[in-house]
């Protein structure tokens, strides 16, 4: 577990204002090239959020925890509460790039059955 970093953590959470205001292109920002190539377009990847993740598209509560490296990948976990209630675990990939961290994937991991 490494100390945390803010400017991974901004990156993360300027990600998730811009998907709460519904500026796609503004989250779209916050993805790496790998991540834009993929997707093409913001309005493509707002797609893909807003019914693939939409727990980060909504979130209600959002706190950070640990940041991992994962065989020299850097991975950072979050905790989302959705508007539901519900809990969900979502690890972050994050690289770093000449204009900053940038989020290079996301999974939605496992959450342990216990209260958070």
């Amino acid at each position: 577990v490494l100390p945390a970093e803010p400017d991974i953590e901004g990156t993360i959470q300027g990600q998730i204002e811009a998907f709460q205001a519904d500026d796609f292109e503004g989250a779209f920002g916050f993805a790496s090239r790998n991540i834009q190539s993929y997707f093409q377009t913001p309005d493509v990847f707002g797609s893909m959020v807003k019914n693939g993740y939409p727990m980060v598209w909504r979130p209600d509560e959002l706190r950070f925890l640990e940041l991992r490296d994962i065989s020299g990948n850097l991975w950072q976990k979050v905790l989302i509460r959705d508007a539901d209630g519900t809990v969900h675990l979502l690890d972050y990939q994050m690289i770093q790039t000449p204009e900053g961290w940038r989020i290079n994937g996301v999974q939605l991991l496992r959450t342990p059955d216990v209260g958070v």
